[in-house]
């Protein structure tokens, strides 16, 4: 009952984010637990395959051309200089392999757009899942991702459509919104989260769980990125996010989409491994693994696994069917 109110009503999400803390997090767990039986932790690697130089003036990027960051901007990586990164991924026990292009977004008819599908064929034929992160498409880019056999679409709609123009201002809301509803009419599972600690409220950040509660179908995963607050964007003396306030609306979230990976994404080097802890029992079970996110730092895989070893956590097993279609998080 809890998900199918709270999908749509912000007092509902309101009400289960302010219980006491110790009962909220043990209703994120049952809940876990209750669609998660194996306590696993499914292992994504993402790779920014065209960094820098986007021409949108997102706030927290570090890749935005608006800014001075020190990130130079480069070509987009070949599928021969992908296809490595894919292998080596699998082998470290990736089951998902994501990919990001730093720019507004991608027409059909750019010879940059054929050579995306292309990585994406013979990244799946690895037996992984594709996910990618290309900013704005039409529906008939998206159906053509589909045919290539990508398996989920990163679109994340980053905070609340109240807060958002406060973040950018190059597109708007609805542009992102219309972007996912061009995803899933194409039959491509939808992974969108958002950033906190960029200035907005708790209740901005509810009302990004109840946007994405929206969707139909529900997004498949949910990342809830920590902001890294970088010199030289507008952000970059933002004050870091209590961990408490993140572990309340991880099991939110986790309550909110039970079916959902809800993963715990950016800004972990700011965690503590108890700190991290507590957000897998509260309902995350999905992260970004490597040292690099794109551009920001990330915890090394060794302290990965010893952190997953110490909370007796292994990884999702590899399923290659997963998300062919549509799948939701309901």
């Amino acid at each position: 009952m809890l998900r199918r109110v709270m999908a749509t009503d912000l007092a509902s999400l309101r009400a289960v984010y302010e219980l006491p803390f110790f009962e909220l997090i043990q209703k994120g767990r049952e809940t876990y637990c209750a669609h998660w039986p194996e306590h696993r932790v499914q292992l994504c690697k993402l790779l920014s395959i065209k960094t820098g130089g986007c021409s949108e003036n997102c706030g927290y990027c570090a890749q935005s051309a608006h800014h001075e960051t020190g990130v130079e901007a480069e070509k987009l990586m070949t599928p021969s200089q992908i296809l490595p990164e894919a292998r080596l991924a699998k082998e470290q026990g990736a089951t998902r392999f994501c990919m990001g292009a730093a720019w507004k977004g991608i027409r059909e008819e750019d010879p940059r757009f054929e050579m995306i599908l292309q990585t994406v064929r013979e990244v799946r034929a690895l037996d992984l899942e594709v996910c990618v992160t290309l900013g704005q498409i039409s529906e008939g880019a998206a159906r053509k991702l589909k045919e290539a056999g990508l398996s989920a679409y990163n679109h994340n709609i980053d905070t609340s459509p109240e807060y958002y123009p406060n973040i950018v201002t190059t597109h708007t809301f609805a542009d992102r919104m219309e972007t996912i509803g061009n995803v899933q009419r194409a039959g491509i599972s939808v992974c969108s989260g958002g950033i906190i600690g960029m200035g907005e409220s708790e209740e901005d950040r509810l009302r990004m769980l109840e946007e994405l509660g929206r969707l139909d179908p529900p997004p498949e995963s949910v990342p809830i990125n920590c902001l890294m607050a970088v010199e030289g964007t507008p952000l970059e003396g933002a004050e870091p996010v209590p961990v408490f306030q993140l572990v309340r609306l991880i099991a939110t979230a986790r309550i909110a989409f039970p079916k959902a990976k809800v993963r715990l994404s950016a800004g972990r080097t700011h965690l503590t491994p108890e700190g991290q802890a507590l957000c897998f029992f509260a309902g995350a079970n999905a992260i970004f693994f490597g040292d690099k996110l794109l551009t920001a730092e990330n915890p090394s895989d060794d302290e990965d696994r010893a952190l997953l070893a110490a909370l007796d956590l292994k990884p999702l097993a590899p399923d290659p069917e997963a998300y062919a279609g549509a799948a939701g998080g309901a």
